[in-house]
């Protein structure tokens, strides 16, 4: 290799380098008190969901996926790098519009098509309903992300309320168990389910009692799932986040746990979206054939059992 070419070889691995060791935001942030569900354009510092640095290599060329939560935080992140990855998409919602709007905008942006499906999860029939719209768009399914999740911070037992015990597991996992049932009929052989769960799974924080909850059984749910729908040739894996910068943080937990958040994980700070997203990349393409039924962390340094 002669000198010139050397050159030009360093200055890639540096700029790679760079790449890298990207320094993203850390604690402390500023006090930013919302209502829930929470907006993605109100925070500070903004998440970064992959919508300038994400690059896609065509590793879903030509699949349809459904994204629940997809307006923001991670569910953002993963709709953007499948759209860069070639993926038509369908995306639920809750209510946040604006959120979702500009989603919805930069996966076109990107080529693909994106169809918006805002309502309650908690309801059955929008759960169906999601699925319907899939089918009466693209007529299959063949990547399924469960990722939308309610969560509320309480410091004792008594402060829970019945109905918001009742509202976490409706929208964790029983939104989960509803979409699965109508969707799987629609997906052919060759097809993913990924389901969101968290390191609360195994490592649950008290003050999140009901969200943990729901997080374990996401776990158990899909190494059951998985091993049910084996025969049929659908994958199912779950991912299990650790703290990640996204509105569901600041709308619903302490403004002094909001202001250190992400700073107990050996990185010492919050992940962000875009550092989620890839592994739900890997999952859905077929290069994880042989990948179904295991939860993989994504934790910044803290194990998961």
């Amino acid at each position: 290799m002669n000198r010139a070419a050397s050159q030009v070889v360093a200055t890639l691995l540096l700029d790679h380098g760079r790449c890298a060791v990207k320094q993203y935001p850390t604690p402390p942030f500023p006090k930013q008190p919302q209502p829930v569900p929470g907006s993605q354009a109100k925070m500070d510092p903004l998440p970064d969901c992959g919508e300038t640095s994400y690059k896609g290599s065509g590793r879903l060329e030509g699949k349809v996926a459904l994204i629940t939560g997809g307006d923001s935080g991670i569910g953002r992140a993963v709709a953007i790098a499948f759209a860069r990855e070639g993926a038509d998409l369908v995306i639920g919602y809750l209510n946040e519009h604006e959120d979702a709007q500009d989603t919805q905008r930069i996966v076109e942006e990107a080529g693909r098509k994106c169809v918006l499906v805002p309502g309650d999860l908690s309801l059955k029939d929008t759960c169906t309903a999601l699925v319907d719209k899939a089918v009466a768009e693209f007529g299959r399914i063949d990547v399924l992300v469960n990722n939308a999740a309610f969560q509320m911070t309480h410091e004792s037992l008594e402060e829970i309320p019945d109905e918001e015990w009742v509202r976490t597991f409706d929208v964790n996992i029983t939104a989960m168990f509803r979409i699965c049932k109508a969707a799987v009929p629609h997906m052919k052989a060759g097809g993913s389910i990924i389901n969101t769960s968290s390191v609360n799974s195994d490592n649950p924080t008290p003050t999140l009692l009901a969200y943990a909850a729901t997080k374990g059984a996401i776990s158990n749910f899909s190494a059951g799932l998985a091993q049910m729908l084996g025969p049929k040739n659908i994958r199912v894996n779950s991912v299990a986040p650790g703290p990640i910068w996204t509105p569901l943080i600041v709308a619903t937990m302490p403004e002094d746990q909001v202001a250190e958040f992400g700073s107990q994980t050996p990185l010492g700070r919050p992940g962000q979206p875009v550092e989620v997203a890839p592994i739900y990349v890997m999952l859905a393409s077929d290069e994880s054939s042989y990948i179904s039924g295991t939860r993989f962390g994504v934790t910044g340094g803290k194990p998961i059992l």
